[in-house]
């Protein structure tokens, strides 16, 4: 860092493995009153991620030389994006300023604020700053990377302050899908900003710990500059179901069961779901077993931290399984979005290594599909169904409440901060705009209120909000060990191959009189079946052919120019025998 007085305190005697260092801890300070001393000035905030869209958060907090990042998640890939694994945000805004950014704060363990955490702290290595339940599920991602010992990681608690250069930040607990998540209130010179990040408001939740609404309504009562608030249920009417719910729902739906064996497919991130399971199995004398990686690793964190109560002796490796009738079993696994490589998709598909379906299984979707998954979902359900298994799935019972507030806790939150600006986040655009009509019934003015894209930065005083320039944003995809080197050329040269497929025209050419020593040859992949379609590869042969002959400069070798005339040449050929456009690719070989 330029000036060291802007960099965290030094690490304290916090405990250390003496063989491999995990992370280094630092004390949170306790300092909780932070007052503004110059109210007019400016902050900037830089939407990275997160807006006209679900997924990929990251954002921007810009005072003075001082910047802070909140979240950064990965989105994953829809469609539209073949052989791509994971989207991340693009960080060229934030390596351009890494002199001045001074941590990253990660609100919940989330996949969509957590994701892109080690890609981006292989560019800029910052303290990162997160509760207990967060930190251990990042440590898994950054020992993945390789970096975690590079990495410097900072356990904090809701209540706890962090001053990052000009900034103040108070962490505020709030009820997720996910335990340990935060919302923050934020000081700098130029007012308070709140960010919920994901939450929800819930009475009853299962760990027993509720939204720290008093501490929300104390900051409102200070003075609130804006509000930037979850906006993913902002179509929904009406008060997000407590979680506790569900584990009602789960008594009766084992009780149905009967004899038969129970398989849950549920989100790999909800812990209180997954509690919710386990004692209830261990209620009805049932063992658990988990299949999925990711789930695997959550229920390992989660006890470990504490933070998952396992019943002794109920969790068995899923090899066991078949040591075991059906009526004492439960499987727990991923594949509640019918993601095609998903355990539950396997095991629907007959693909599954470990567990076969039967018609004695009975099968629990607990969760609602994504906005875009509804057809993946649909086709997991049709091919349980088919194989004659019971499945509970969507509104069938309430075997699923969302994470994120609706309307009515949506407008308790904003009458609680009452902030002077408004900005929904966390949502597409429908849900943004959703979002912003509702802050105006809560009397927030339209011209407070700013409805925002990625890439879009904007500048707050005590007077005014407004749009300044935006800053390089985007997508980067992630394919392999690649990251970033595929764009959109190769996207559309893979759109082009899954839609038509490939021809590839093989010659060999004698290098001294320029005559075809073998070939042309017809290769086909993924346009026609090539021996129902002799003729028409024959007459791609011939045109190559004579195509060549007519073309092929003998004295200066312009390989580009004879490419391209037999390209363009089988291109109309094709269109006009099979309305195909299929990629034509040309290799000749001097010998």
């Amino acid at each position: 860092m330029a000036n060291n007085k802007k960099m965290p305190p030094k690490a304290s005697s916090g405990k250390r493995n003496s063989k491999r260092r995990y992370y280094t801890y630092r004390k949170a300070s306790k300092k909780s009153d932070y007052v503004p001393s110059k109210p007019k000035e400016k902050v900037k905030i830089s939407f990275l991620g997160g807006m006209n869209e679900i997924g990929k958060n990251m954002t921007l907090y810009e005072y003075g030389d001082d910047m802070f990042i909140v979240d950064c998640g990965l989105a994953f890939p829809n469609s539209d994006l073949p052989g791509v694994d994971l989207v991340i945000p693009d960080f060229t805004h934030v390596v351009n300023n890494q002199e001045k950014i001074r941590g990253i704060i990660i609100t919940h363990g989330h996949e969509d604020h957590i994701g892109g955490l080690a890609y981006l702290l292989k560019k800029v290595n910052v303290p990162v700053y997160a509760t207990k339940l967060t930190i251990g599920l990042i440590k898994g991602k950054l020992e993945e990377h390789g970096i975690l010992n590079s990495a410097k990681l900072v356990e904090i608690k809701p209540r706890d302050n962090i001053t990052l250069g000009h900034f103040n930040i108070e962490l505020i607990h709030v009820n997720h899908s996910i335990p340990d998540s935060v919302g923050l209130s934020i000081r700098c010179p130029a007012g308070i900003i709140i960010q919920t990040g994901d939450f929800k408001i819930d009475t009853t939740p299962v760990d027993g710990e509720m939204i720290d609404l008093p501490r929300f309504a104390e900051v409102g009562k200070k003075g609130v500059l804006a509000l930037l608030s979850d906006s993913t249920n902002a179509e929904r009417p009406g008060t997000t179901m407590s979680e506790s719910m569900v584990g009602e729902s789960f008594e009766m739906l084992f009780r149905k069961a009967k004899k038969k064996r129970i398989i849950v497919a549920t989100f790999a991130s909800n812990i209180h779901r997954i509690q919710q399971i386990m004692d209830v199995a261990d209620s009805r004398g049932r063992k658990v077993a988990v299949v999925g990686r990711s789930l695997e690793n959550l229920v390992s964190v989660g006890a470990e931290l504490g933070y998952l109560n396992v019943p002794e002796n109920i969790l068995i490796p899923i090899e066991r399984i078949k040591n075991y009738t059906d009526d004492k079993l439960v499987i727990i696994t991923t594949g509640s979005q019918g993601e095609p490589m998903s355990a539950l998709t396997k095991i629907a598909l007959g693909e599954h290594r470990k567990v076969s379906i039967t018609p004695n299984d009975y099968v629990i979707i607990s969760a609602t599909p994504i906005p875009g998954n509804e057809k993946m979902v649909g086709n997991v359900v049709n091919a349980l169904i088919k194989k004659g298994v019971d499945v509970i799935y969507e509104n069938m019972y309430d075997v699923h409440v969302s994470g994120h507030a609706c309307q009515q806790d949506l407008k308790l939150m904003i009458g609680l901060v009452k902030p002077k600006f408004f900005i929904p986040v966390h949502g597409e655009q429908k849900h943004l705009v959703k979002h912003a009509s509702l802050a105006e019934s809560m009397g927030i003015d339209s011209d407070n209120i700013f409805i925002g894209d990625i890439g879009n930065s904007i500048e707050l005083t005590q007077d005014s909000l407004k749009k300044v320039d935006n800053v390089p944003s985007g997508e980067v995809y992630v394919d392999g060990y690649g990251v970033g080197d595929v764009g959109n050329i190769v996207l559309n040269d893979r759109k082009h191959l899954s839609r038509d497929g490939i021809i590839i025209v093989v010659a060999a050419i004698d290098a001294e009189d320029g005559y075809i020593v073998s070939g042309p040859d017809i290769v086909s992949r993924g346009f026609v079946f090539v021996k129902e379609n002799e003729e028409l590869m024959k007459s791609a042969q011939e045109l190559a052919e004579r195509v060549f002959e007519n073309t092929y400069d003998k004295k200066h070798h312009d390989w580009n120019s004879v490419k391209t005339k037999i390209r363009d040449e089988l291109s109309h050929l094709m269109y006009e025998k099979t309305k195909r456009s299929p990629m034509i690719l040309p290799i000749f070989m001097e010998v």
